[in-house]
Formats: structure tokens, sequence, C-alpha cells
């Protein structure tokens, strides 16, 4: 059964979003701030983390920033709960490698599909421990990737999208597709936001980065 931590200071919404979750079938295990929510890390990682934005210590993009950087809580999926909505912190949390993104006030039914959506992609591929393609090496137990015997440092939502390009090794995807798996929701700009990251890729990737073909009017595929 799937554990979900929750880091919310409203007592209210924290108590919606559990009840929610709980008839759904989900363990919840609640926070109140950051602090106390990386104190029970140390012990337990959860499935799928809820994380709010506004809250008494830090906010959740700096507490996001930290789970990101940290090998041993870089790949739980997280979606982001605020009351905030312009496209700007949608930005920010997608950069700092937030899988979704929920506005105050939300609907009981929309938390439980996004939670439901997140897990299917996550858990489909967390078998897919080591996947390699030519020269490229990736290494989803230690979070790496390699290019012949070099390591490459990749952004979270760039290593995301190199193993989702992967996996599917030979499909031609979508932006819309890469859009939906690799960040999970559809906001203004996406196209650019999927093109910025293929080349970015590309340059970090170097000589192998040539294997990730650009096919016209549709999207990108790993040859």
């Amino acid at each position: 059964m799937a554990t979900i931590y929750i880091v919310e200071d409203d007592v209210n919404i924290r108590e919606i979003e559990r009840y929610a979750l709980k008839n759904s079938g989900y363990e919840v295990e609640e926070f109140e701030s950051g602090e106390s929510m990386f104190k029970r890390l140390e012990r337990a990682v959860p499935s799928l983390l809820l994380l709010d934005i506004m809250l008494p210590d830090e906010d959740g993009l700096e507490i996001l920033g930290k789970l990101r950087a940290n090998k041993n809580t870089a790949a739980i999926p997280i979606i982001m709960v605020t009351a905030k909505t312009s496209e700007l912190d949608k930005v920010k949390g997608l950069d700092l490698g937030a899988d979704d993104y929920i506005t105050k006030p939300f609907g009981v039914m929309e938390l439980i599909s996004r939670v439901k959506a997140l897990l299917r992609r996550t858990q489909s591929v967390a078998e897919e421990t080591k996947i390699c393609h030519g020269e490229i090496r990736m290494d989803n137990d230690k979070h790496a990737v390699f290019v012949g015997d070099e390591p490459c440092e990749l952004t979270f939502k760039e290593y995301e999208l190199l193993k989702y390009l992967m996996i599917n090794a030979g499909i031609v995807l979508s932006r819309d597709k890469i859009m939906d798996q690799v960040w999970g929701f559809e906001y203004e700009g996406e196209s650019r936001t999927v093109d910025m990251h293929i080349k970015t890729l590309r340059q970090k990737l170097g000589a192998a980065g040539s294997c990730i073909k650009t096919i016209r009017n549709v999207g990108y595929m790993i040859e």
C-alpha cells in the first residue's frame, strides 16, 4: 500500500487531504512543517509527497530543492499544493523538480486523480534500475547518468526526460505526451519547455546526444 506524506500547516486543508487519501486506500502521515517531515524521512521515505508552498519555517520550494539535491529523496514523486496561481510559480516548481501542481481551492476528486496518475507514472518504471543506449548509461538506484565512463550531471527534469526517452527508444513521442509523462500537467509554453530541455540535454550528453532525434511537427525520439 502506498504511503503519502502531507506537508501542510493549514489544519483544515490537511484534514481534507487526509480524509480523501485514506478513503482511497492510502496510508497517510501528516506534518505541519518541513523540519518535522525531514526528521521522519531519516527513517522512512514515502511513495508520494503532497507539499504546500506557504509553510511556517521554510517555503515548499526550498524544501523541494533540498529533497531533489539528496540522493536518498531525489526520486520521491512530489505534487506541489499552493494558493499561488501565476505561471512563474509553476515554472519555479517544475524547474526544481516538482512532478505535478495543484492549486487551492481544489476538488477532492481532482486531488485523488492526480495522485493516482503520478503513482502510475512513477511505479511503471520503478523496476527499470539500469537503462543503457549506446554510450549512455543510466543507473536509477544512484540517480546517475554516464556517457562512456564519464559522469554526466543533469538536472532532475533533464534526468526524467532522458529516462522517458530511453525507456521508449525507437518510439516517436509527441511534445504533449512528453509533457504529460515528465512534467505531469499542461501549462502555457509547454512546447518551449520541452524543446529547451531537449536542447540542454543534447549539449550535456555531447556526441552521444545525437541519438535524440527531432521528428518535425511531432516531437522527439531516441533512435
